[in-house]
């Protein structure tokens, strides 16, 4: 027998011996079955557990001394009165009468900028449709909104309103990046932080949200064009009331205007803003 053929022989020998070691061997039918193919599982959606008692209360504070279906006027009413409060402690500090008049003057004109930021959106083209907040609010759905804009003491501060048929249901907090330390300016950074006082939220999209039954807290990241960060407070019941009535009233889609894409990639942020409640002070503080 030639050296190939011995090999040869000596092969189908071990196969055959392996074969009866393991249970006989294989018919031409068992050769034929083909492996079933492995389907790939979906992967399951992240269980996230919903805040606890600590963290709702934490995610309460953020709404301040402001309900949900609030009337415009007294949005306005609150507000002046926080207003009225500060001013009245730095009138005590002074007597001098000159400065006290100054003092009054000032408290005036920012209950009356207050009054004079509502804008009711019914169609027409307003300075707020390319801006921080244009994707929190819709044209012809009964839809309006208040800013308050505190820049006393250095501050850059911004609270959105956002009404639907006269009742307050949203609230967008802008949050000023330069409160945190330059090298951890990033939504990744300021996500962690919001997890540190709420606990992880479910992330989707650029934002991290959190749920339950009086609110719906969301972080949102606006650093690409804005250089900002913002939180969002939402009526739950009114997430999908508003929604509706947004689709049923949507204009016929239109393209993007181009102009307006390469302005903002050219210039990218704009003006950095935060929120005047010590409940989001309390979290950026937490990062010096």
């Amino acid at each position: 027998m030639s050296r190939t053929r011995l090999v040869s022989a000596l092969g189908s020998a071990l196969a055959l011996a392996l074969a009866l070691a393991v249970g006989g061997v294989p018919d031409a039918s068992a050769k034929a079955k083909k492996k079933p193919v492995a389907t790939k599982k979906a992967p399951q959606e992240e269980k996230i557990a919903p805040p606890n008692a600590d963290q709702k209360k934490a995610l309460a504070e953020l709404m301040g001394a402001f309900t949900f279906g609030m009337s415009k006027d007294e949005v306005v009413a609150t507000l002046s009165k926080q207003i009225e409060e500060r001013y009245a402690e730095q009138l005590k500090a002074t007597s001098d009468v000159y400065a006290q008049d100054k003092l009054r003057k000032e408290k005036g004109k920012e209950i009356t900028r207050i009054k004079q930021s509502f804008v009711e959106f019914q169609g027409k083209k307003t300075g707020w449709d390319v801006s921080l907040i244009d994707e929190e609010f819709a044209h012809n759905t009964g839809e309006s909104m208040l800013v308050y804009w505190e820049n006393a003491g250095g501050k850059n501060q911004r609270r959105f309103f956002f009404f639907h048929e006269g009742k307050l249901w949203k609230m967008f907090i802008a949050i000023d990046t330069k409160q945190l330390p330059e090298d951890r300016r990033d939504f990744k950074f300021f996500r962690e932080l919001m997890e540190s006082r709420y606990g992880k939220g479910k992330f989707d999209g650029g934002r991290e949200s959190w749920k339950t039954a009086e609110f719906e807290v969301q972080a949102v990241d606006k650093m690409a064009f804005y250089g900002a960060f913002a939180l969002l407070i939402q009526q739950p019941s009114m997430i999908k009331v508003i929604a509706q009535v947004r689709a049923d009233n949507a204009p016929a889609a239109k393209p993007k205007d181009q102009i307006i894409e390469v302005i903002r990639e050219k210039e990218g942020g704009g003006p950095g803003l935060d929120d005047n409640k010590d409940a989001v002070d309390a979290i950026i503080s937490g990062a010096k």
